[in-house]
């Protein structure tokens, strides 16, 4: 789904919540899974102003997950290794968004290049 405005934020979380819900999350991993998609949104919109999130059942172990892929072709993250250090940001955030991501779900993978853009792909297991 297409990430632009404020409102794309909230679509992108109720769409992932649901699909969650649907795969059998419930109570506080809703809520951490939601929140996880927030941070991804909102850094599209604050550093490349447009992107996308692409939100997907997937099996892994023999364990049903959710895999959430957030995509940019904005600038880039310089230094990913500072970008996920808590406290960090080179705009007007606390510098918690990626780290905060990165603590909330089971797997995460970030790739980022100078002026092409960023992908940042979590995953959550069923416990």
């Amino acid at each position: 789904m297409p990430i632009s405005t404020s409102a794309d934020i909230v679509t992108a979380r109720q769409r992932g919540r649901a699909l969650a819900a649907a795969l059998g999350f419930s109570g506080s991993d809703l809520t951490l899974i939601a929140t996880a998609i927030s941070e991804l949104a909102r850094n599209i919109i604050e550093y490349a102003t447009s992107g996308q999130i692409v939100l997907s059942p997937e099996a892994g172990n023999g364990r049903p997950g959710i895999v959430i892929v957030a995509r940019d072709e904005g600038p880039g993250i310089p230094d990913v290794s500072r970008a996920l250090s808590a406290g960090y940001s080179t705009g007007p955030g606390l510098g918690l968004g990626l780290p905060g991501v990165r603590r909330l779900m089971d797997d995460f993978e970030i790739t980022s290049n100078a002026g092409r853009g960023t992908t940042v792909s979590v995953r959550k297991w069923l416990p």
